[in-house]
């Protein structure tokens, strides 16, 4: 069985949550959110929440109910690259420079079977 979890607009450049959703991937979920807790990372906090949410998606799902869920493993979490907003910043002689502030989307499908 399996259950997904996406979270969308996520005010963080995707570069820096991929290095965090790296760490994690293929990992238990107890394991996986342990590690995350304990990660001096800003993005581990939006990442631990996506990872719990697909967990409770598990668990409410009809065949859930007979689903333990420390026996679920990340099977799949992949982190995409959202709108960037366009920002100005004024420059040296008149000129402008753009800041673009980036977002993510973080999707993470749970699997009680690990394939390898």
């Amino acid at each position: 069985m399996e259950a997904k979890a996406v979270a969308k607009f996520i005010r963080m450049s995707p570069r820096k949550v991929r290095q965090v959703a790296d760490v994690v991937r293929g990992k238990q979920v107890e394991e996986a959110i342990n590690i995350l807790h304990f990660t001096n990372k800003k993005a581990s906090g939006p990442v631990e929440k996506v990872i719990r949410s697909a967990v409770a998606n598990a668990v409410n799902k009809e065949e859930g109910a007979k689903l333990d869920p420390e026996s679920l493993f990340i099977k799949e979490i992949r982190v995409d690259q959202g709108p960037t907003m366009r920002r100005y910043r004024p420059r040296a002689m008149g000129r402008v420079t753009i800041i673009r502030k980036r977002f993510c989307h973080i999707s993470v499908v749970l699997t009680d079977v690990l394939k390898q």
